[in-house]
């Protein structure tokens, strides 16, 4: 059998969605920050860092899973070689890729960063998981920070000296912010006291880094009441003074998480008891300074979805090659003996052709919503900026949602290729299936990105065109000459027909759009494959031939798919009686 944790980063693929699917390097010419980036330049960020995350990352994976984190003496110990290989991380300048130059970083386009982080979450999840929102808190502190916090921390983040966490959860209040307790009362020297107890922090506390930069929603005294009386506080472990020395901070960590999965990251419980903390953008306006994180921080989630796909099609795929079971109906040529290789089965070969066109869709649609992103940020024209944000406010919620649902749900797909053997670790199917349910859970529970979808930002627009850019994206493509383009376009009235329902009818219904949301939401991104897909076909050249054929397999086999989350959007109609 073959060896287990090998992973191999899928350049090709990913090279195919940036040159030719995107024309990355097209739009990097009319950006002056990215100008000097071409598709040279991306392919070998790619390469090198498909060389890391397969050389050093992957070979980590089951063995962190196995030992776990363990926690003396309020000191979390990671896996065995899980430091080593941050500090090789930091030595290649991975953390600074896609921050701004002036800030110490490599200025790359954040696509570049995506490619990244689909290739880390596929190798280890759980090392991924201390790094998750390092670009996030740089970007939150790069906009909201007084100049003061930014000379002290920017640097540490941007280089990866110091790693960051993200401190909202507390027990009484999961996804509900309003809910939360921590108090913040101000000081004499203009700085704040923190106190409370916050639940879920990954990295709270760990071994890798001799600082923790700790991002805390709290109270002020004065705060009103609800999500509107939440300000944001950089709380640092180890608070450092003028001479360069350190002086420790009143922030502990108290237990950390026996968890279902990615058991090699520390999940911790933190405890603030009076500990000193600086305010980060306006009092009671913690959200907004949040806000530049969300589009970033949802799409890596996302991408790991992505990840834990590539990597049980990658095994599954491996395995069907070299498992003989049983002769298969239709045998290869020039087969002989009592069984066939598994792959030549046709329900193994529906589940890897299912695999295939997911992940390779989805890598599109992500890599789409990493590169809008880009433009929203960075476009030369005002107007390209705003069309750009508008469509990442609508993809952010379907990559998050979507990817982590369909990336839980392939990796059980693929765990039934292996038969009994993926139920064993060693074959690693069972820990991606694992450690790719969380995903689903964190950075906004699904259910909460379907309503933000449809409620936030369709039905509340107050044009009535909150769906329009991405119904225009989708019906630009669908009037290019293409096999599939009366295909797409015909969904694209199905699917504005049943946004306009939802929207007349939920003026008499105030709970439908709760009811509908998610379904909404798998309607949405199964048209957005069918429009990843589309566009795939149309511009794949003679060396991509193989990307018609999983078009056709796309719109044969999971486009079809559309048709029943439309059936239960309607459905949703029909008030659901109380349990």
């Amino acid at each position: 059998m073959s060896d287990h944790s090998h992973y191999t980063p899928p350049l090709a693929d990913m090279a195919f969605v940036i040159d030719h699917w995107l024309d990355a390097p097209a739009d990097w010419q009319r950006i002056p920050a990215f100008a000097a980036v071409d598709a040279d330049t991306a392919r070998m960020v790619c390469e090198a860092a498909g060389d890391f995350c397969a050389g050093q990352l992957a070979p980590l994976n089951g063995s962190g899973d196995l030992q776990g984190c363990t926690l003396q003496g309020g000191q979390v110990q990671t896996p065995e070689g899980f430091a080593a290989a941050y500090r090789a991380y930091v030595e290649a300048g991975w953390p600074a890729l896609a921050c701004d130059p002036e800030a110490g970083g490599q200025g790359l386009p954040g696509l570049l960063d995506a490619a990244l982080n689909e290739m880390i979450a596929s190798s280890n999840h759980g090392w991924a998981m201390y790094l998750g929102i390092l670009h996030g808190a740089y970007a939150c502190l790069h906009a909201h920070g007084s100049d003061a916090l930014k000379a002290q921390y920017l640097p540490k983040l941007v280089s990866g000296e110091w790693l960051p966490t993200m401190c909202l959860t507390e027990p009484q209040a999961g996804s509900d912010l309003g809910l939360l307790r921590t108090q913040a009362v101000p000081a004499e020297d203009g700085s704040y006291r923190i106190s409370g107890n916050k639940i879920f922090i990954s990295g709270g506390e760990q071994d890798w880094t001799d600082n923790i930069v700790h991002l805390v929603l709290a109270r002020l005294p004065d705060a009103p009441p609800g999500t509107r009386g939440i300000s944001l506080f950089l709380v640092p472990k180890r608070i450092p003074q003028a001479d360069g020395s350190f002086s420790p901070n009143a922030v502990f960590c108290d237990g950390i998480e026996k968890k279902m999965g990615i058991k090699a990251s520390a999940t911790c419980a933190m405890r603030f008891e009076q500990a000193q903390g600086w305010l980060i953008g306006q009092p009671h306006r913690g959200l907004a300074a949040m806000f530049v994180m969300m589009n970033s921080a949802r799409l890596h989630v996302g991408l790991q979805g992505l990840g834990h796909a590539e990597t049980a099609y990658q095994l599954a795929l491996a395995y069907a090659r070299e498992r003989q079971q049983m002769r298969a109906v239709v045998r290869p040529a020039g087969a002989a003996g009592a069984a066939d290789a598994i792959v030549h089965h046709a329900p193994v070969r529906r589940i890897l052709w299912n695999l295939r066109v997911w992940t390779q869709g989805m890598r599109a649609l992500g890599y789409w919503c990493g590169h809008v992103i880009d433009l929203a940020a960075h476009a030369p024209d005002a107007g390209e900026r705003a069309r750009a944000a508008a469509l990442a406010a609508l993809l952010t919620p379907v990559v998050k949602s979507f990817f982590t649902e369909r990336g839980f749900q392939l990796a059980s797909d693929a765990l039934q290729v292996f038969g009994g053997y993926g139920y064993v670790h060693e074959y690693r199917i069972e820990q991606t299936l694992r450690d790719s349910r969380i995903a689903m859970i964190y950075e906004g529970t699904n259910q909460i990105q379907a309503l933000d979808l449809l409620q936030r930002k369709v039905l509340a627009a107050s044009d009535g065109q909150g769906l329009a850019p991405l119904l225009e994206a989708f019906r630009a493509e669908a009037a290019l000459p293409s096999v599939h383009a009366a295909t797409l376009h015909n969904w694209c009235g199905k699917l504005a027909q049943a946004t306009d329902a939802l929207a007349r009818d939920a003026a008499q219904d105030a709970e439908l759009p709760a009811r509908a949301a998610e379904d909404y939401l798998r309607l949405i991104g199964t048209v957005a494959l069918a429009f990843a897909w589309c566009r795939a076909a149309r511009v794949a050249d003679a060396a991509h031939a193989d990307k018609r054929e999983s078009a056709r397999y796309f719109f044969d086999y999971v486009l079809p798919d559309a048709e029943h989350w439309l059936r239960l959007v309607q459905a949703a109609r029909h008030p659901v009686a109380p349990v």
